[in-house]
């Protein structure tokens, strides 16, 4: 039976076969452990690790030492806001964050509440973007850390980072950014960012699961301190303990290695492919409202609400032909609808139709064509069943 088309590279990519070849060897005869100084097995784990933060490094234009391996973008997140809380509250006991960012940091700010931490929640204009200003306005003397994701896992938003950074590095105030949706799809440069932690996920970039990285700035002017989360044998420079996953940490390399040298005609691609899944869909169907930012977008994002229409009720429809989702796999098992789309203020009955079209390397134009024509078909047939409901402009 043949498989569904894959749109849902947003929760996970498949893995690239370069960055398999790649792994191959250290699940194999490469076997060593990184941390055993004494032989050639752990020298040559030991190569590899640091070959891939090359690579990493590379990408984000930081240095190899700032690279801390973890298991995961959620690690990541939990290290860098947990790590510069307890790390710097001596100094201040105040965060900033917005609404719309992964589950990821919301979970932590929340724990970190509980702890007595105090939380701001920026709000989001409806494109989805952090204004500047308001960091600016919220920042205090009592301000730790600032953290707002780069790239909107579910609409695509490209946030306006530098801009944020500006602000924060002017105030004295740590910035991180989850980068999750960003690195290997737009530039990322951490100095042009102003960035001081960074969050990756391999899984996202056509690199194997259970892998990812926080980028740590070095110096500041003073160097980043972070209280660990994970104790045990002093990894990672104390940051990080237990043992690295030597086969992971080469496909995460490998992984921005390929995205790096691919981007640039990846990304046009992709935009392209894009913008003509977005007009197949609006030419032929009305009521289709776009979420999200209509320039500052990741190319491979396309969110829309159909009106009318259910999301389940839609994607069960599509199951068998296209692979999709609301919006993020976090929160995939979830009934009411995203968090994201109604912080953005779409109304109640529309956000329950938004969809989140996920496009990646492997999309062809024939995919997209075959797309359009089933969820047109779709839509028409559920909206036949269920006329009533208020309908809205095309457009964002």
């Amino acid at each position: 039976m043949q498989r569904p088309i894959y749109l849902d590279h947003h929760a996970t990519t498949p893995l690239d076969a370069a960055v398999l070849d790649a792994m191959m060897p250290y699940l194999t005869d490469a076997f060593g452990n990184a941390a055993s100084k004494t032989h050639p097995y752990g020298w040559e784990a030991e190569e590899a690790v640091e070959t891939a933060r090359e690579q990493i490094s590379a990408l984000i234009h930081a240095k190899p030492e700032e690279i801390v391996f973890t298991s995961g973008a959620t690690e990541s997140d939990n290290l860098a806001l947990k790590g510069v809380a307890m790390a710097y509250r001596d100094r201040g006991h105040h965060i900033i964050t917005s609404p719309t960012e992964h589950k990821a940091i919301l979970d932590t700010c929340h724990y970190l509440e509980q702890q007595g931490f105090e939380i701001t929640y920026l709000p989001v204009d409806h494109t989805g973007r952090v204004n500047p200003d308001d960091v600016r306005n919220a920042i205090t003397p009592q301000t730790i850390l600032v953290s707002i994701m780069h790239v909107n896992s579910e609409i695509g938003t490209i946030a306006p980072l530098s801009e944020i950074g500006a602000i924060t590095r002017e105030r004295g105030v740590l910035f991180h950014s989850d980068a999750v949706q960003s690195v290997g799809k737009i530039p990322v440069d951490v100095d042009d960012l102003q960035v001081d932690l960074l969050s990756i996920s391999g899984h996202k970039i056509y690199g194997p699961k259970g892998v990812g990285a926080l980028y740590v700035r070095k110096t500041r002017p003073e160097r980043i301190h972070l209280e660990p989360t994970v104790h045990g044998g002093g990894h990672e420079r104390g940051v990080r303990s237990g043992t690295l996953n030597v086969p992971g940490i080469v496909g995460l390399g490998k992984a921005c290695e390929v995205c790096q040298d691919l981007m640039p005609e990846e990304s046009v691609r992709l935009g392209q492919l894009r913008q003509r899944l977005y007009a197949g869909l609006t030419s032929r169907l009305d009521d289709v409202l776009l979420n999200g930012h209509p320039e500052f977008r990741v190319p491979g994002n396309l969110n829309l609400c159909f009106s009318r229409v259910q999301d389940e009720s839609l994607l069960l429809s599509l199951k068998d032909v296209v692979a999709l989702s609301a919006g993020s796999a976090c929160t995939s098992d979830s009934h009411e609808p995203s968090y994201v789309i109604q912080a953005i203020g779409v109304e109640p009955y529309l956000a329950h139709s938004a969809i989140r079209f996920g496009l990646g390397r492997h999309t062809t134009e024939a995919q997209i064509d075959r797309v359009i024509d089933a969820v047109v078909e779709k839509v028409e047939r559920l909206r036949a069943l269920a006329p009533s409901a208020a309908p809205v402009s095309s457009g964002s």
